[in-house]
């Protein structure tokens, strides 16, 4: 149930466009994993990107690797920030999908910021 991510839904990074207020885009690398024809990526709860999403949820998601650089196709979509519980299961689907880099980031950024300094985004494909 894949097909509506394509590439996105297996790639090690995704780059997570969102869009300011004049509509510029901003793009940042990011884990993700798929669910289900959905894209989920964790990240700081303060974030701008979080902020952004609030503000308009409309985003583009595309493969990349860890420093940004884009290969593959753009996939557009609506993104929606999730609850704690949410968010927790997003946290367990990235520790097995990254088995060795996953846990370990997620416990230090837990011991650092706690549970709720970080937040689960669910992106549905347009």
């Amino acid at each position: 149930m894949t097909n509506r991510l394509g590439e996105v839904a297996t790639a090690n990074y995704v780059l997570l466009t969102t869009f300011r207020k004049d509509g510029t885009p901003v793009g940042t690398p990011v884990w993700a994993v798929s669910r289900e024809d959905k894209l989920y990526v964790w990240t700081v709860t303060d974030s701008w990107k979080v902020k952004r999403i609030r503000r308009n949820p409309e985003v583009t998601v595309q493969p990349c690797d860890a420093r940004g650089k884009t290969h593959g196709a753009v996939v557009s979509g609506t993104a929606r920030v999730l609850d704690g519980a949410e968010t927790e299961q997003v946290r367990s689907l990235l520790r097995r999908k990254y088995r060795l880099t996953g846990p370990l980031v997620i416990f230090f950024s837990n011991l650092r910021r706690g549970k709720d300094g970080t937040i689960g985004l669910e992106i549905t494909p347009a």
